[in-house]
């Protein structure tokens, strides 16, 4: 029988199907059943840094409808202001220290953030609560035209450099793929000290309701050729980087599971998947992955991680550039 545990972040991790942060993973009575079901690991709902900011606007505007507020200098908004963060922090503080005692698989805490202001002190409670590792979900959508490239790269640096200066525990970072230069931009982050990159963040879509003009989401889970994008990164990036990577996005089931551990993955997130076909699709993506090594005749995932990856090629735009060349000569 083939031997499934991986190591990612420096955890031991039973298997490498882990359930990232969604409403999964937003009670300990829901972890419990995840981990029932045969989860490596699993990344709580994220804590947000716009939740926090915008419950302190809803509650600062209450205060002065009710002239609680007389001044822009009132110690009442010192106090509403460190009230609200210190409620949802706390909150946050219970579902991890709850989920550590009830549960054994790692239990990676999740903060989703887009600027580097004091919230990141957020992160030492969060270690001391005795989260198993700490994941940053930056989300920068490089949509301002006054907002250059460097700049925004350099939010991700800073909020990496604040957070890795508090915690002693793994720090992994979630990130979207859109970089001037994607290449580059994950190996200055492997280069920081976070033992692990995520790829990749999936953005919120937009879509319009042309009978009501209004704006409403789109495609809120993933679909499986999402993960082919993915599955081309982190085959260009593994033996790449100084720290591990994940596959995040698309990944719905057992042959995308061991697709991505061939590119060179440590692990996969999943939620879409769960979602869609239910609990029991994490036992069967392990199940799948045991049966194919089984068939291969691999006793343990490193004997075939990183197989398909371009690591071996001096060249790898070349070989990509070879390969795009061939698929469009048969088509045409």
């Amino acid at each position: 029988m083939a031997d499934l545990t991986t190591k990612y972040l420096g955890l031991l991790l039973r298997n490498p199907v882990i359930v990232g942060s969604s409403g999964l993973t937003d009670s300990v009575d829901n972890i419990i059943e995840l981990e029932k079901a045969g989860a490596g690991a699993v990344v709580l709902k994220s804590l947000f840094e716009e939740q926090i900011m915008l419950e302190a606007d809803a509650r600062l505007r209450k205060a002065y409808e009710n002239d609680m507020i007389y001044s822009a200098k009132s110690e009442t908004l010192d106090y509403i202001d460190l009230h609200i963060k210190e409620d949802t922090v706390t909150n946050y503080i219970k579902l991890i220290r709850e989920a550590k005692k009830r549960t054994v698989i790692p239990v990676i805490a999740s903060i989703n953030c887009i600027t580097s202001m004091e919230w990141t002190s957020f992160a030492t409670r969060i270690e001391e609560a005795g989260a198993d590792a700490l994941e940053l979900n930056i989300a920068i959508l490089p949509s301002d035209i006054d907002y250059d490239h460097a700049a925004i790269e350099g939010t991700y640096l800073d909020i990496i450099t604040r957070v890795t200066s508090k915690v002693r525990i793994p720090v992994a970072i979630k990130i979207g793929p859109y970089f001037s230069n994607l290449a580059q931009m994950i190996s200055k982050l492997s280069g920081t000290g976070i033992k692990g990159i995520v790829l990749f963040n999936r953005f919120y879509s937009p879509d319009f309701d042309i009978n009501t003009l209004t704006e409403k989401s789109s495609n809120t889970l993933s679909h499986p050729a999402e993960s082919s994008n993915v599955l081309r990164w982190v085959a260009l990036m593994s033996g790449r980087v100084q720290c591990d990577l994940a596959s995040s996005t698309g990944i719905h089931d057992g042959k995308a599971l061991i697709k991505q551990l061939l590119a060179g993955a440590s692990a996969v997130q999943v939620v879409s998947t769960v979602y869609s076909n239910g609990i029991g699709q994490i036992q069967k993506m392990v199940e799948d992955l045991e049966n194919w090594m089984d068939e291969k005749g691999y006793n343990y995932i490193d004997q075939f991680k990183g197989k398909m990856s371009r690591s071996e090629s001096s060249n790898p735009s070349s070989f990509e550039r070879i390969q795009f060349m061939k698929y469009f000569s048969e088509i045409v």
